[in-house]
């Protein structure tokens, strides 16, 4: 099984625009493209591309044209509104409402305020939310099943903004490298000024998973920044091709580092409570969740609460564990883990048709376990115990070979 990854190669580092170039050039249909932001209630605003040479590479340069509408500021409720108005797909609002949200917490580190609530300089106007907008509509568009990305630069030098002079990663930029943990190189050949944007270290960092990857490179293409310099290609490269899905023949498992782990450690909520919470986070659509037994401060027992969730739904999880037990704080870090291919199937049993969760590595079934609840149901139906039941599937699964039938 394939899947279509694209590969984001920060070599002059990456803004919107250039990643929207970098798009374009590997085949993303502007004219499309335009139909889908139409589905976003603001105006004011224009797509024009243009092939421009940056150092020795030929990129696409795509510039968000503003007139007088597009370029009145906006407040952060005004993009937050703008994303729940429109008609967009429920996933690409989910995830353009992602990068807002990382944008808007290193926003307000580098103001010393609280988020949504800092006032947006460079950010607020309309071009912003295409930036965003078109780096989710556009990597569906193309097909993109993953995204991987090289490390950011941090570049060399000074940037200057509305706040006045400062290094070449700004202070929202290197803050939305914290919070994301995204790596960065500092060494070797750096390009001099400011090379990731805050917007541009938003949308990458949100989207983009930062491990090795392998795949038939199909389409190369090339984002312009404005500026063009003399001391190196100002471009963002973007590569896209097929690859494995899973595991291939013997190897060890796909890595999926998208996911985030929510821990708190919590001293004076009942049992009862953290059993709902538990229910509640699974519900929700937490991949795992747990407790952990351990000590705080002044020797008291407690437990970690800790759950699994993928990014898309680590807010909601957030909320809910503040909400409903007695914690003050949550910690958040995102995690690795490798998965293994998992198939159900059904299989004829003496006990009659059974469903089995196969586990595969590569081409070979590791594993073939008898799903609970039709155990369940048939130790109920026949006395059996439960444990025998599952012998019996498992044993007569294994023996007949593969009977399998989806």
């Amino acid at each position: 099984m394939s899947e279509t990854i694209a590969y984001i190669d920060m070599i002059g580092g990456v803004s919107g625009d250039m990643l929207l170039g970098a798009m374009v050039a590997v085949g993303l249909d502007l004219d499309e493209l335009q139909l889908e932001l139409d589905k976003l209630p603001d105006r004011g605003y224009r797509l024009k591309k243009s092939l421009v040479n940056r150092g020795g590479l030929e990129a696409t340069l795509v510039d968000v044209v503003l007139d007088e509408d597009g370029s009145r500021k906006r407040t952060w409720d005004d993009f937050y509104g703008s994303i729940a108005d429109s008609v967009l797909e429920d996933s690409d609002k989910r995830l353009i409402k992602r990068i807002f949200d990382a944008l808007a917490d290193a926003e307000a580190v580098a103001h010393d305020g609280e988020a949504r609530s800092t006032h947006l300089h460079e950010l607020g106007t309309v071009d912003t939310l295409i930036d965003i907008s078109a780096s989710v509509i556009g990597m569906r568009l193309l097909g993109i099943d993953r995204v991987h990305a090289s490390a950011f630069p941090t570049g060399t030098g000074s940037s200057s903004s509305s706040h006045g002079s400062m290094g070449a990663t700004s202070i929202a930029t290197a803050a939305i490298y914290t919070a994301s943990g995204s790596p960065v190189r500092a060494g070797g050949k750096q390009p001099i000024g400011e090379a990731v944007t805050p917007t541009g270290a938003a949308i990458v960092s949100t989207m983009a998973e930062f491990t090795p990857v392998e795949f038939n490179a199909e389409r190369i293409g090339y984002g312009a920044g404005q500026r063009n310099p003399d001391d190196h290609a100002n471009v963002v490269g973007l590569w896209v091709g097929e690859g494995r899905s899973r595991w291939g023949r013997g190897g060890p498992g796909q890595r999926r580092p998208e996911l985030m782990l929510l821990e708190t450690n919590i001293d004076d909520s009942p049992g009862e409570v953290l059993g709902y919470v538990h229910e509640r986070l699974l519900d929700l659509g937490c991949l795992d969740v747990w407790f952990t037994p351990i000590q705080m401060k002044k020797n008291r027992p407690a437990t970690m609460l800790s759950a699994l969730v993928g990014r898309d739904l680590v807010d909601e999880a957030a909320e809910l564990i503040l909400k409903e037990t007695s914690t003050l704080g949550i910690r958040r870090r995102p995690v690795s883990r490798y998965e293994a291919e998992r198939q159900i199937v059904s299989v004829d049993t003496s006990l009659g048709k059974v469903p089995v969760k196969l586990k595969r590595i590569g081409d070979t079934i590791a594993q073939a376990a008898p799903e609970y609840e039709a155990c369940r149901e048939i130790a109920l139906e026949t006395g059996l115990p439960i444990t025998e039941v599952m012998r019996i599937v498992s044993n007569e699964a294994t023996m007949r070979g593969s009977p399998w039938s989806s």
